[in-house]
């Protein structure tokens, strides 16, 4: 009888094992197939991150290569009459004909650069300015009141407001010796007004004594 119920016990305890045995394996193989099923999200993932990046670079790469192909299409159209122009001249042997000509696709440039944002620089008459001007040569003049831009040498632009090239002029500027003399007549004034002004306060002196 007490074997009989050893026996029930030690069969009882081997099955609840073996239960806890199966329960464990199966955790295992839970937290596994997790761990596997993150690592296969995190390639994924990782995979389309490299190709995002190079698709980004490939449409990055390919809107510098062609961002100017609106620009230079329109430029085709005014290099197209500029050859139109210098075969007419050719034919008829005409310079006033090429001189027009240049000049009108002179003009549809300029307007086609204000369309884009360019602004000349205005320079010959304006005040020397060191931001927008590059003085290239300065001259000295004894009537000059203060630095002005006498000459365009090249002319200077800005787009959309920010100077992309000055530009080089001519500048004249008052004449040194001019303003020396000038500081040296102020200083002697000045010395002549101080030795009045010495000897006011002598004689003023005197008169006190003489009055004690």
């Amino acid at each position: 009888m007490k074997k009989e119920k050893k026996d029930k016990k030690e069969h009882k305890d081997s099955v609840e094992k073996e239960a806890e045995s199966q329960q464990e394996a199966q955790g295992k193989k839970t937290e596994e197939e997790e761990y596997n099923s993150l690592w296969d999200n995190h390639l994924r993932l990782q995979a389309e991150f490299d190709n995002y990046k190079k698709r980004s670079f490939k449409e990055r790469s390919e809107f510098i290569k062609f961002a100017n192909e609106g620009l230079i299409l329109e430029l085709l159209s005014i290099l197209d009459n500029f050859e139109r122009g210098i075969r007419s001249a050719e034919l008829k042997k005409d310079f006033d004909l090429l001189h027009q000509g240049v000049d009108m696709i002179s003009r549809q440039l300029h307007a086609l650069l204000e369309a884009k944002g360019l602004k000349r620089i205005k320079s010959a008459g304006e005040k020397f300015d060191p931001h927008q001007h590059d003085a290239m040569e300065v001259i000295e003049d004894e009537e000059a009141k203060e630095e002005r831009v006498i000459e365009e040498m090249q002319p200077g632009y800005t787009l959309n407001g920010r100077i992309i090239r000055p530009a080089k002029v001519k500048v004249v500027k008052k004449k040194e010796a001019e303003k020396q003399r000038c500081q040296e007549a102020e200083s002697e004034e000045k010395e002549k007004e101080d030795k009045e002004k010495e000897e006011e306060s002598k004689e003023e002196k005197g008169i006190d004594k003489i009055e004690k």
